[in-house]
């Protein structure tokens, strides 16, 4: 495994090499996912200064809307995901929230192939990988 950190401003971005695949683990200490323009902001900034289309975000770098599925801009950003063909791993503590109908999205979206929900960095590499 080969790293390599990218500092811009307020975000840092570790480059991750392994296994021939090249993945970007984006962290900032205040949320940079707030809308659906700043999703597609990172999604051309990382793919600008490393490649990767690959991406792991700490669940602190999300503002708290995304996870109240009824602003729908959960869905809203991970549609932009999925046309640019971006995945997603979000790291961090699930369990604090109660909303059935967010464990229900998150089980989903864990079986699927674009965005997972993960307890730590190595969960969500594997799950890149």
């Amino acid at each position: 495994m080969k790293t390599e950190i990218i500092s811009l401003g307020e975000i840092q971005i570790e480059k991750i090499e392994m296994d021939g695949n090249t993945i970007a683990y984006i962290r900032s200490d205040s949320p940079i996912l707030t809308d659906v323009q700043s999703a597609l902001d990172l999604i051309a900034t990382v793919d600008y200064q490393t490649g990767c289309s690959n991406l792991i975000l700490d669940k602190e770098s999300i503002v708290e809307e995304f996870f109240d599925l009824k602003t729908r801009l959960a869905g809203e950003i991970i549609q932009k995901y999925v046309n640019y063909r971006v995945r997603l791993a979000i790291v961090g503590d699930f369990s604090g929230y109660t909303s059935k109908a967010l464990r229900d999205f998150i089980y989903e979206c864990n079986h699927g192939k674009d965005l997972f929900f993960v307890s730590d960095k190595e969960e969500a590499l594997k799950r890149l990988l």
